[in-house]
Order: structure tokens, then sequence, then C-alpha cells
């Protein structure tokens, strides 16, 4: 996933990257109804229309999963879980850093340079470049569900 399919996202659902939670519903809930596979007799335009289908489905659950208020839902135990545990592994794929933490969680950053990624490759210390420069800096989400102890 890099920035791109995050522009493709938004663009196919037709919504800005300030879109709430609830618009993002009614958006979904109405591109399902106009595309679904069922309503559909003819066998080509059928499969055209779940190809479709699986699309709008990702970029929802995609875009709910980055949307703002599930950034600041999540706030507090992501700035508690990435100020107190470190790095146990990360690698960069396409623009995106992944990172998992020793307890588990686990997110993915966009957006970000291979130069930043080479940086925290020769850091010291990982986890405090990444608390440096890359935690707060970048559009993230969580891959492993954040769950307070």
């Amino acid at each position: 996933m890099n920035m791109k399919k995050i522009v493709e996202y938004r663009t196919l659902l037709g919504v800005t990257k300030t879109a709430t939670l609830k618009e993002l519903k009614t958006i979904y809930r109405n591109s399902m109804k106009e595309c679904h596979p069922d309503a559909i007799a003819d066998e080509h335009e059928r499969h055209l229309a779940e190809e479709k289908s699986k699309e709008i489905i990702a970029a929802y659950h995609f875009l709910v999963s980055i949307a703002p208020e599930t950034m600041e839902k999540d706030k507090a135990e992501y700035d508690r879980i990435t100020s107190t545990t470190n790095i146990a592994d990360f690698y960069y794929e396409n623009s995106v850093l992944y990172i998992t933490l020793l307890d588990g969680s686990s997110f993915e950053y966009f957006g970000v340079l291979r130069p930043a990624y080479i940086k925290m490759i020769n850091a010291e210390s990982p986890s405090r470049f990444a608390r440096r420069h890359i935690y707060n800096n970048y559009l993230y989400r969580s891959t492993a569900k954040l769950v307070a102890e």
C-alpha cells in the first residue's frame, strides 16, 4: 500500500482525507447498493460488479483505518505504546515502513522516503530513531489491534 493507492481509494469512494466515519459508511453502503453483483443478471457484468465491490470493500476498510476519528480514538494508546515499547522488527517496501514492536503491536507508515529508512537501519537505536523521526511524522495505521492493558 503506497500513497498513490490511498489517493486511488479516496477517488474511488469520492472522499477527501477529512471524511468522517459516518460519511465513509454512507458512501460505502450507497456504492455497494449500486454495484451489488446479486442484482445483475448478465454473467460478464456480474463479474465486473464483483471486482468493483471487492475494491470498494478494500477501500472502505483501509480508509476507516486511517480516518481522523480512528486516529484520534487510538492516539493515547498509540503514544503510550510507541514511547515505551521497543522495535522487534521492521522492513521497508514501496515507500511504506512496516514496524513490529516487542509487545506484538504493528504499524504501517506511509510515504516514508528511502533515505529515512536507511538512517533508521544505520541508527544506533532504531527504536529511538523511530520515536524522533517516524512515529508522529507520517500517516500510519495499526495492523495489529491496539489493546489497552
